[in-house]
Order: structure tokens, then C-alpha cells, then sequence
């Protein structure tokens, strides 16, 4: 069933559905699952469940929201109303200003696919007292999923795509705030990324070999002691961020893989090989840049981005280039754009290669940053002063 046909079949079936419900009698389907690839060439499974089930995961979701939100950890900014990641990159920072500047960064390892479905049944069951609720989210933890066709039985974790796990996963990990605050320890959290920070690097490597017992032998989840570490706040990733200080305060940047994965996406949108016309290709730009600088607009960039528009120029002189194809277009285009004929000539048949020609003075001083940017192209570092200012 596709979601145009949700409403006729509510129209015809509410009511069927709504007892089969109550009388503990609905069966979910099972979830079909997607691979989704992940930076370090893994890839991240999602389940996508139906129609009708994602209506009643909502319904769930948005319940149990309303019951356990008051008891949530102010430090918890993950999946919940009105609280986003750049607030807990801001209190990260704050932490890093008051002088916490080591920090225990530890890694879930496959969090939502580990998840203990007793240990979650049980924290549920202190607070939902409506055993049907309790069964039913049970039966869609149980529900299994579809790869490939097959069917394949879920006797752990919450899968990721519906609109039920993230406020489990709340749930659940709100058992470690709990914990950490009892403690007395500064943390941020968000989802099952989490960072505890600490005045000194005796105090965080205590910290470290404390919790991992509780997450593990209380929570049984698995902590990746490959991937968690202790350092100082320079030498952490969180949120695709990381940090520094600057006369005395915490500062954000951006962290060199989240630059990295940047630049690829770019050199994707500019390549001449998927057949994309140029304004499909503006158009991809625009969003792609324009939501990248809205999200990493609280880090220190300036420098970074007038750097990575360089050679973002060069790219799309490079396309438009290769666009001109011809010699005879190639004259015309340069002689168009102020060139002198002869000049225009010798640059149209030169034999060096396309990125070279991309970042000569031919082109620098013909295909304008003006130019392109009249042409409809959107530049990070403009795009960036333009937030700032906003903001």
C-alpha cells in the first residue's frame, strides 16, 4: 500500500483496526530493510515498515514522547522537541570553556541493532502500565524483516527508519543519564553519540574504565573499545564537528573528514558523466551547499571555505570546458568572454589536460566568479557570510 491509499483505507477499516489493537490481536508486518552505505565503506541498516504500521509506530512514538519527556536528561538533545545538535554542540563547547578539556568519547558499538529487547521491555514496563502497549511494541520489536525478499528473525535491536526507535533508543539511554548525572559527571548526548568531559586526563581514563561495566553488564550494550577513546577535545569527533580553544574559550571547527565527505559530494554534482543538464546541476549545488552551511555554521570555516570555493571554481570551469567540446566553440566562447582571436586559438587547441586548463589564467580571468555566480552557481563562503548575518 502506498501512503495516497492510507486514507481510503482508514476510511473503510479504522475501526477494525482500532480493536484488533485493543484486543491485543494486530499482528505487525515485518520491516523491509535497506542498506544504506556509511563513510567507513560499511553500510547502515534501515527498516522501512508499512503504511498502516508506520501510522501506528507514530501513534506509539508520540505517546510515549508525552509521557517520558519530563523525565528526560536536560543533556540529551537527540530526537526530541524543540532540542537540536547544535545546541549540543553549544554546550559542548561551554563545558570546554569552564576548563573541561579532556573528554571520554565513547562509541555504541551497532547501537540500534543491539539493543536487549528484555532490558527495554523492563525500563518500559516502570512507567507504560497498559500491558496491551507493552505487547504491542514488544511484537514490533519481534516483527523480523524482509531482505531481499526473505525473512529474517529480529531477536535483538530496534530497527532504524520508523518513527518508533528513536524515542526507544531515548528511552532506554535515558537509563545512562540517569547514571552519569547520579555520578556527577558533564556529558552531552545525543542519540547514542555521547561525550563526557573532564578537568584532567587521570580523571577521564577513571571515567572510561567506570562506565563501560554499567553499559555493558546493566545496559547490555557493546562499547567499541576500537572507536571510543580518551583525549583532549582537539583530538575528538562529535556531530561531524570537532574542537579547539582560542584564549581560553572553547571554539568549534569543522573536523577534516566532514571536509573530506564535503569535497566528494561536490566533485559527484560536478561531474560531467551523470548526465546532468546545467541547471539540474545548479539546482543539486544550491541544496547540497546550502544545507551543508546551514548545519556546520557554528564552526570557525571563513578561511576554509574561500579555500574549498577555489577549488569548487575550478571544478565548474573544468565542466564548462569540457562542455564547449568543439575547437570552433571554444574560440567563439572565449572570444565572446573578451579574449583576443589569437589567443583564443592557441588556448582552444592546447593538448593539456581539462583540470589544468581549469585552473589557468585563461579561464580565471574569462569565467568569472561574478559570472558564475550570475550564472546561478551558490559558493559556501558566500553562502556562509550570508547565514552569519542572519544569524
Amino acid at each position: 500500500m502506498d501512503v495516497g491509499s492510507m486514507k481510503d483505507y482508514l476510511v473503510r477499516g479504522k475501526e477494525e483496526l482500532i480493536r484488533s489493537i485493543e484486543r491485543g490481536k494486530y499482528r505487525p508486518n515485518p520491516v523491509r530493510r535497506v542498506e544504506i552505505p556509511k563513510e567507513n565503506g560499511k553500510s547502515r541498516g534501515l527498516g522501512i515498515p508499512t503504511v498502516v504500521d508506520r501510522v501506528i509506530r507514530q501513534s506509539i512514538a508520540q505517546q510515549l514522547s508525552l509521557l517520558y519527556e519530563p523525565e528526560f536528561s536536560a543533556w540529551s538533545f537527540g530526537f526530541r522537541p524543540k532540542r537540536s545538535a547544535h545546541q549540543a554542540l553549544c554546550k559542548c563547547r561551554d563545558y570546554i570553556t569552564e576548563g573541561y578539556v579532556y573528554a571520554v568519547d565513547i562509541d555504541l558499538e551497532s547501537f540500534f541493532n543491539t539493543v536487549n529487547h528484555s532490558k527495554l521491555t523492563e525500563v518500559l514496563s516502570r512507567k507504560v502500565k497498559d500491558g496491551r502497549v507493552i505487547s504491542l511494541i514488544h511484537k514490533y520489536l519481534n516483527a523480523g524483516v524482509m531482505n531481499e525478499g526473505k525473512y529474517e528473525e529480529t531477536t535483538e535491536g530496534v530497527p532504524q527508519g520508523g518513527p518508533l526507535s528513536p524515542v526507544l533508543s531515548n528511552i532506554l539511554l535515558n537509563e545512562l543519564d540517569k547514571e552519569l548525572e547520579r555520578r556527577g559527571h558533564k556529558y552531552v548526548r545525543y542519540a547514542d553519540d555521547m561525550v563526557i568531559f573532564c578537568r584532567s586526563l587521570r580523571s577521564a581514563e577513571r571515567t572510561m574504565q567506570n562506565i563501560i561495566p554499567f553499559i555493558e553488564g546493566k545496559l547490555f550494550l557493546k562499547v567499541n573499545r576500537d572507536k571510543s577513546q580518551v583525549a583532549h577535545v582537539r583530538g575528538i569527533k562529535f556531530l561531524g564537528y570537532s574542537f579547539y580553544i582560542a584564549k581560553g574559550e572553547g571554539r568549534l571547527r569543522i573536523h577534516p573528514k566532514s571536509v573530506a565527505r564535503m569535497k566528494a559530494r561536490i566533485k559527484e554534482l560536478t561531474s560531467r558523466s551523470n548526465g546532468w543538464g546545467n541547471d539540474r546541476r545548479k539546482e543539486a549545488l544550491s541544496q547540497y551547499i546550502k544545507g551543508w552551511v546551514q548545519y556546520f555554521k557554528l564552526a570557525d570555516m571563513k578561511k576554509l571555505l574561500i579555500k574549498v570555493d577555489e577549488w569548487y571554481r575550478r571544478r565548474l570551469r573544468m565542466v564548462i570546458w569540457k562542455q564547449w567540446k568543439r575547437i570552433k566553440t571554444k574560440i567563439a566562447n572565449l572570444v565572446k568572454l573578451g579574449v583576443k582571436k589569437q589567443k583564443a586559438y592557441e588556448w582552444a587547441n592546447t593538448r593539456k589536460g581539462y583540470w589544468h586548463i581549469a585552473g589557468s589564467y585563461i579561464l580565471a580571468t574569462t569565467i568569472t566568479t561574478e559570472r558564475l555566480r550570475l550564472a546561478g552557481y551558490v559558493f559556501l563562503s558566500d553562502h556562509f557570510i550570508k547565514v552569519k548575518v542572519v544569524s
